[in-house]
């Protein structure tokens, strides 16, 4: 396992993490002891940092890890969100009585006295132009409920707004094969300013597994059956924003540049990781395979050029069009 400096946290982190939206629900059918099956082989492959939020499962998640902490000596950093339990989710929502009662809950779920990363999830566009939101999130860091505070964001616009507020340590945001705007201008800026990117939904959503095909069946659970359309959420949360079957039509022009011996999946990690401004990438996985699997691609020896360059074109004929602009 390799590992790299989160922000100015001075927290050291594994470059390949956990994600663990897909072990709290809307991936389809998810067993507990399969998921914690899932957390122990992430410890055992030297992964220190787990993303999870308070809207995961309704708190499953959240619990499934303290439950790890239970279960293993070892020291390891959480993240987690808040922002998505308000209903209807609006940018005035995001006020001192909610956050309060948000950051209070993930503190029993997880059972700790202070949350290790806070991250604010997905609020809408205004959120950002409210510096009373970010006063907020440095009173609880001052009261000792938060040792740290970062966003997780849709958009770049998003992302280099919050990154004007200086305690924000963290950005989350959707960065992989199929979507690279990031890399444009906020990678620039986040390294500028010291704040640690976290790449979410690196394999865009199972897609650069190359598992999937077209006669790939999903749970009605499943956001990638119920969301491919934003019906649910933001649209980009599901295959990177691109339609099905464009995405389909992209892994298979992909095909040809992974090496013999790698997996896709540990290709598009390692991919990833190739971005000097990225602290780590959080693939999700609910079972050990799955994460064993992905954690080896920390390891992996670096891309060559003329693997990066093929994987430009790729994106560049088969994604850039639909997703660069949306988000």
């Amino acid at each position: 396992m390799q590992y790299k400096p989160l922000g100015r946290t001075g927290w050291n982190v594994s470059t390949i993490s956990f994600g663990a939206w897909a072990i709290g629900g809307t991936w389809g059918d998810v067993d507990d002891n399969q998921s914690m099956g899932a957390l122990h082989a992430a410890l055992d492959a030297g992964v220190n940092f787990f993303d999870t939020a308070d809207v995961y499962g309704d708190g499953r998640s959240e619990r499934l890890i303290a439950r790890l902490r239970k279960e293993r000596s070892e020291p390891f950093y959480v993240a987690t969100k808040a922002g998505r339990r308000l209903s209807p989710h609006v940018a005035e929502g995001y006020q001192r009585e909610n956050l309060r009662a948000f950051v209070e809950r993930s503190l029993r779920n997880l059972n700790v006295e202070a949350l290790d990363l806070l991250q604010l999830h997905c609020p809408p566009t205004p959120v950002y132009y409210m510096p009373k939101v970010f006063a907020v999130l440095d009173e609880l860091q001052q009261e000792g409920k938060l040792r740290h505070y970062g966003v997780s964001v849709e958009k770049v616009e998003e992302a280099l707004k919050a990154i004007e507020f200086p305690g924000v340590q963290s950005v989350q945001i959707i960065y992989n094969i199929l979507r690279q705007r990031p890399a444009d201008l906020l990678f620039r800026e986040t390294q500028r300013k010291g704040v640690g990117i976290l790449a979410r939904l690196p394999l865009s959503s199972g897609l650069l597994s190359g598992k999937m095909s077209a006669q790939t069946a999903f749970a009605p659970d499943d956001h990638r059956l119920f969301n491919r359309d934003g019906a649910a959420f933001d649209k980009g949360e599901t295959f990177s924003g691109l339609e099905y079957a464009k995405g389909l039509e992209a892994v298979e022009a992909l095909r040809p540049i992974v090496p013999t011996g790698m997996s896709m999946a540990q290709f598009a990690l390692r991919w990833i990781t190739m971005h000097p401004a990225v602290t780590c990438a959080i693939p999700g996985g609910k079972r050990a395979a799955q994460v064993t699997d992905n954690v080896s691609a920390a390891d992996l020896p670096a891309l060559t050029d003329a693997q990066m360059a093929a994987v430009q074109t790729v994106y560049e004929q088969h994604a850039k069009p639909w997703v660069h602009q949306g988000w």
